[in-house]
């Protein structure tokens, strides 16, 4: 997502009532949109969501976050199985048993809803965009779409393959890329007739695929992350400062290696080339909103001299500060 995609998200949801999540749903031909109403969730800024049923016992969630977590209830659901699918930003998850899995732009995540019942939604970029699949298997068995059964897809066994074992994430591919990409930008009146066709296509494509065969993106204890996490406060809260990937694993209970390993799978790029681009974020903003000198602002996002910050800038926005101020 550019840094205009990202504008335009947070705008979307500049009217939600911060620490909420609204919720629109709509239920079939003929039914209109409910009017939003806040979800029962604890959410550090804004959330919105468009909830569609697809078939009985299958929903699809739309949803799109301008906040650093939020967290949800839903009851127990023995033969849920829940498809995540993240099109833009990044979304974690700290399961229960201890388990954290991370998705960027394009990847996927099944898990069992039972996984996920009280689990915590993590946005470690501060927004993210996707839809979430929630499949009530034993009634889609019961109701099966007949080109499922046509194809002998057995909504029990896509329970076996994909819940037994715990949570999966798996890397974007031009297959799952076909499927999802299409449903966004669709206006509200067309997505349920796609939905019934992609959910088909989707649930026909998982038949096909062997879960644990290497291609899944690596997990890690919910412990490591959150350590993660902290490191990246001290880290964003400290421009000022500069800390080496040494001193930090002296800080923390954590040793180089898994550092600079976890924190590329929470943030989606290494420790020093995400810090470059969110010092030159923050920059922006002092551009933006304050009087300050250029060298003033270098030393305040950790610049020794206005002459590396300035290269640093343009490295990043392809323009120099001076330029951005005045077009502003």
């Amino acid at each position: 997502m550019t840094r205009q995609e990202a504008g335009a998200l947070e705008a979307a949801l500049r009217k939600v009532p911060p620490g909420a999540v609204l919720v629109e749903r709509y239920a079939g031909e003929g039914d209109a949109l409910s009017p939003l109403q806040p979800l029962q969730a604890r959410a550090d800024g804004r959330g919105r969501m468009e909830v569609y049923t697809v078939y009985p016992g299958v929903e699809a969630a739309f949803s799109r976050f301008w906040a650093s977590r939020a967290s949800f209830s839903h009851g127990a659901a023995p033969w849920g199985l829940e498809i995540y699918h993240c099109r833009a930003g990044r979304v974690g998850w700290n399961m229960q048993e201890g388990v954290s899995v991370y998705l960027g732009a394009g990847d996927l995540s099944l898990h069992s809803m039972d996984c996920c019942a009280r689990s915590e939604m993590l946005f470690p970029v501060g927004y993210s965009e996707g839809i979430a699949l929630s499949i009530d298997l034993e009634q889609l068995e019961e109701d099966c779409p007949p080109l499922l059964r046509e194809a002998g897809v057995s909504p029990r066994a896509l329970f076996e393959k994909f819940c037994r074992g715990g949570p999966l994430a798996m890397p974007g591919n031009a297959e799952t890329d076909s499927i999802f990409s299409p449903l966004y930008p669709l206006p509200a009146n067309w997505r349920l007739p796609y939905l019934r066709l992609k959910v088909q296509e989707l649930l026909l494509t998982l038949w096909r695929w062997e879960p644990r065969d290497g291609r899944q993106l690596a997990q890690y204890g919910s412990q490591q992350t959150e350590l993660i996490r902290e490191i990246h406060d001290l880290l964003t809260q400290h421009l000022d400062q500069r800390f080496t990937i040494e001193e930090l694993s002296r800080r923390y209970p954590i040793n180089t290696s898994s550092l600079k390993e976890v924190f590329k799978a929470v943030y989606g790029q290494p420790v020093a080339t995400y810090m470059k681009q969110y010092r030159i974020r923050r920059a922006m903003e002092l551009l933006r909103e304050t009087r300050a000198s250029v060298a003033e602002i270098a030393a305040q996002v950790g610049y020794e001299s206005q002459g590396k910050f300035t290269k640093a800038f343009k490295d990043v926005t392809q323009q120099l500060p001076t330029q951005y101020r005045r077009q502003l």
